[in-house]
């Protein structure tokens, strides 16, 4: 049975076509095979005709699997089979948040001779998907692990040109898909967190010290001390939307990088913004440029033992009040007029038991220590004393005494029981009250939830490439990676992990047959068609492409 296409050619020299219904069925009186009409489904250049033709392939398809098609007919074989929903669904966000858009202008503004648009989104993609090297992207996983529309004819270099293209309009990228972002999903950017990492490369030596971007050895906060890195700081929003990214040599301060953040931002639509950082960010010279020009901070403050926060913030009188899961708060303000400084004591129970515990646990296995230490009267210039005293576990509960023994010091246990469980933040903004202060820093976590997802899902660590540009591109790549991430766990309510579970259900199957080459998906299944119902979006179409 197939479809038939039958023409007349009419008196005044045009041309009529009827499209049918056939069959080829053997004429036993002729001996030989003849033509069948079943339904006359009307002329061809009917557009109702053909739609009802298109609907009635549709309803087939859903009833005939590849694997139905593949047994009842020896001709169709399978030759290949991709997991498409989580590709599909990526790419309808990136249609979406407006990256296609944007870098569509951008190609367009520099006539570029291959597809930019397809090759960043290719690029992140991978990020998504199976971060791995540009060279994996192009070799393995574009060429046989997924299909991606109109990434055929890309070629390795075509990916890191797209790379560099991507570095040097990061900044209007950025902007421009932050605008369409905050009208799409109305995003709150009212706080805006921001926090720095570092991320390690795999070499032996460091950059020399000179212009521009340096990998160096610096504070890591990945536990590679031995490694150069560089430091990357990121902006996000209340609901965890990236907002911008920095990059900074790897010795970079933290505390250093707050003026060019500020600096940075300035101009965007960001409403009343509140920066909220963590104490590594704290100086007078900092709180002063983010006050600038009316701007707002919420900063968590660093306790020195003996300083003003110790003394007269944590050591003020009142009452605690309860204002969340695990969180109680009391203000402290020092100073009158417009001297006055707020501050909010938090403290949490929870935090505060873990911490007693941890302690417990930490004394006890000192104190074993220095009982088994091979000199008893201890020595300055013993091996176990030295291990000890440089220890980052044990360190800051000991003390050397003058005639050169060990001991637990006493009253740096005790300064530490006072600070279990408890955080000091600080504002500028009087229209914060303590809770607000409080409960806007414990969302810094959105920041550090970032983190996790680029370093371990995403695969942002370790950094193999070597230029400038290409180490800047690499973690702009995975920033836009996350971009689109948190857009579907934010329409779904569930982690990218669990939904990309679900999505995997859904296959791109390629068919081969005597009449050509079928590209299919197959239908939803119900987890899967959930997902892409709250996502917004239609299932794909089930029949890609026919050669």
């Amino acid at each position: 049975m197939y479809l038939r296409k039958t023409t007349q050619k009419r008196v005044d020299g045009s041309t009529l076509s009827h499209l049918q219904i056939a069959e080829n069925v053997w004429d036993p009186v002729n001996k030989r095979s003849r033509v069948r009409i079943l339904y006359n489904c009307g002329r061809a250049d009917d557009e109702k005709a053909v739609e009802r033709l298109r609907r009635l392939a549709r309803s087939i398809l859903k009833r005939c699997s590849p694997e139905e098609l593949a047994r009842d007919d020896p001709g169709i074989r399978v030759l290949n089979a991709w997991t498409y929903g989580d590709l599909y669904v990526l790419e309808q966000l990136w249609e979406r948040s407006g990256l296609a858009e944007v870098v569509g202008e951008l190609a367009a503004a520099r006539d570029v001779e291959f597809p930019l648009e397809r090759a960043l989104f290719a690029l992140v993609a991978h990020r998504v998907l199976a971060p791995a090297s540009k060279l994996h992207c192009h070799e393995r996983w574009l060429a046989e692990e997924v299909r991606v529309e109109g990434c055929d004819a890309l070629e390795l270099h075509h990916l890191y040109r797209a790379m560099d293209v991507l570095e040097e309009e990061k900044e209007e990228i950025e902007k421009g898909v932050y605008f369409r972002l905050a009208d799409l999903f109305e995003v709150d950017v009212d706080l805006i967190f921001y926090d720095t990492t570092s991320v390690h490369f795999e070499i032996d030596d460091q950059d020399p010290e000179g212009e521009g971007l340096a990998r160096r050895r610096g504070f890591s906060k990945n536990g590679r001390g031995d490694a150069a890195q560089v430091v990357v700081g990121l902006a996000v929003t209340r609901d965890g939307f990236p907002v911008r990214h920095w990059v900074f040599s790897g010795n970079t301060v933290d505390v250093s990088t707050v003026a060019e953040v500020k600096e940075d931002l300035r101009g965007w639509r960001l409403t009343r913004c509140v920066f909220v950082g963590d104490a590594g960010m704290v100086s007078k010279e900092n709180l002063r440029k983010l006050s600038r020009g009316g701007g707002r901070y919420i900063v968590c403050v660093p306790v020195q033992p003996g300083g003003k926060i110790d003394k007269r913030v944590l050591g003020s009188r009142g009452r605690y009040r309860e204002v969340g899961p695990h969180l109680r708060v009391k203000e402290v303000v020092l100073g009158e007029g417009e001297r006055r400084e707020r501050y909010a004591v938090c403290h949490n129970p929870r935090e505060a038991r873990r911490r007693r515990r941890h302690r417990a646990e930490v004394l006890a296995e000192l104190e074993a220590k220095l009982a088994t230490l091979s000199s008893p009267e201890g020595s300055g210039h013993s091996k176990q004393v030295c291990e000890l005293r440089s220890s980052g576990r044990y360190r800051r509960y000991l003390r050397l005494t003058r005639d050169g023994k060990l001991r637990i010091n006493r009253a740096a246990v005790k300064a530490a029981e006072r600070l279990d469980g408890k955080f000091v933040v600080h504002t500028n903004d009087d229209t914060l009250s303590a809770d607000d202060m409080a409960l806007g820093y414990r969302q810094l976590q959105r920041v550090e939830q970032a983190w996790r997802q680029m370093k371990s899902g995403l695969g942002l660590r370790p950094i193999y490439h070597r230029a400038e540009r290409r180490i800047r591109a690499h973690v702009a790549l995975t920033v836009l990676a996350l971009l689109l991430e948190r857009i579907a766990e934010r329409m779904v309510g569930d982690t990218w992990r669990n939904i990309r579970h679900d999505l995997a259900g859904i296959k791109l199957v390629e068919l081969f047959g005597p009449n050509g080459t079928i590209w299919q998906v197959t239908e939803p299944r119900p987890g899967a068609a959930k997902r892409l119902k709250l996502l917004e979006i239609e299932p794909p179409p089930p029949i890609l492409r026919v050669d």
